[in-house]
């Protein structure tokens, strides 16, 4: 097939610290390379790809104090895309509802993979394109959204030899937490269970502009260096040496997490989980084998002595069943056919796509 795979702007790909969407993006993209299939990345100009790069930027927005209007170059952005939209057989979007009404004036298929939640407003939006073709990341996302036109639920892999195994935690021991400092990720629950235990714990996450004074007032002044150390934001290797060395990786979310990327990272380095029952926390993690699904905080606190005893060959285990780059693009590769052997309705008038391709 000849695709393009379309990127937010705010995050090279992949990320060279956190970035969840970017991390995904380049694995999907590189491995459809590896397949034989065409692909275009349209990504920052720093981004690196085995496939061909085609940007309006010549690097990540959240890196560049010069620009002051990002959406200008996303829009730019959907500009080329549409452009250039004759050259592919299918265009597949990470980048949220942004597409969507340009989308609808494509004759090539599309397919957007939902990486987010819907809100009361988006999805206003989302209800009036739901004919254009959708992929959630877990069956848990599409819960509370409008009816879309879903092609399949395909979950989100990581690169397994990415993450070496640990048999067993550091000594001496203590809890990790992984990802942004913002309250719906509960960095603060966090704190207050480490707190609570007496346990040492270990932070690893960027803080987002958005989120500089909720870390400034909330979070700041309760890391000590001692009983909670902030490490900042790690890249991949410092990443997986902090969740890896664990106990256990604590995920006490405040929202309905449409995935949770750091999950699967964290059992395929040996580390079981204590996570919040919300969104897609019981669909990922194999409660009492690979992690505790919690729905209190004191029930997480609780749960600490139980993660302790849980198999870490088990957790790597799931991760390689479950959520490897080869099962997530044998997935992608399934709907793209799918995208493009159906007919929808568009603009008011039936639009014939192009035959199921081998």
């Amino acid at each position: 097939m000849r695709i393009a795979q379309v990127s937010p702007l705010a995050e090279r790909v992949p990320p060279p610290g956190y970035g969840g969407i970017e991390l995904v993006v380049s694995h999907i993209t590189d491995e459809l390379v590896r397949r034989g299939h065409e692909v275009t990345l349209f990504a920052s100009g720093d981004s690196h790809t085995l496939a061909k790069l085609e940007s309006v930027v010549p690097r990540a927005l959240r890196l560049d104090p010069t620009v002051k209007e990002p959406a200008v170059y996303d829009m730019l952005q959907l500009n080329r895309i549409y452009e250039m939209a004759s050259q592919f057989d299918i265009i597949h979007f990470h980048n949220g509802y942004s597409a969507l009404p340009l989308a609808e004036l494509m004759k090539t298929s599309v397919v957007h993979t939902l990486h987010g939640n819907f809100s009361a407003d988006s999805r206003k939006l989302y209800q009036k394109y739901g004919n254009q073709g959708y992929i959630s990341i877990t069956n848990a996302q599409r819960e509370g959204g409008p009816e879309l036109n879903y092609l399949d639920t395909v979950y989100n892999g990581i690169d397994i030899d990415a993450y070496p195994f640990f048999p067993k935690p550091q000594d001496p021991p203590y809890l990790a937490f992984l990802g942004r400092i913002s309250p719906e990720k509960g960095i603060h629950h966090a704190i207050a269970i480490a707190k609570a235990t007496g346990w040492h714990l270990k932070i690893a996450g960027k803080v987002d502009p958005v989120d500089q004074k909720f870390y400034e007032n909330e979070i700041k002044p309760q890391i000590d260096g001692t009983q909670i150390e902030y490490l900042g934001e790690t890249n991949h290797q410092q990443k997986v040496e902090v969740i890896g060395n664990a106990v256990a990786t604590l995920f006490p979310i405040t929202w309905r997490e449409p995935f949770g990327l750091v999950m699967i990272e964290s059992m395929c380095t040996g580390t079981p989980l204590i996570a919040m029952n919300l969104g897609s926390v019981p669909e990922v993690i194999a409660h009492g084998k690979t992690g505790i699904v919690c729905n209190s905080i004191e029930e997480m606190i609780a749960a600490i002595p139980a993660a302790m005893k849980l198999d870490r060959q088990a957790c790597r285990d799931r991760v390689v069943s479950q959520f490897s780059i080869a099962k997530m693009v044998d997935g992608y590769e399934a709907a793209f056919r799918l995208a493009l052997s159906k007919t929808f309705h568009q603009n008011g008038h039936i639009k014939d796509k192009l035959t199921v391709i081998a």
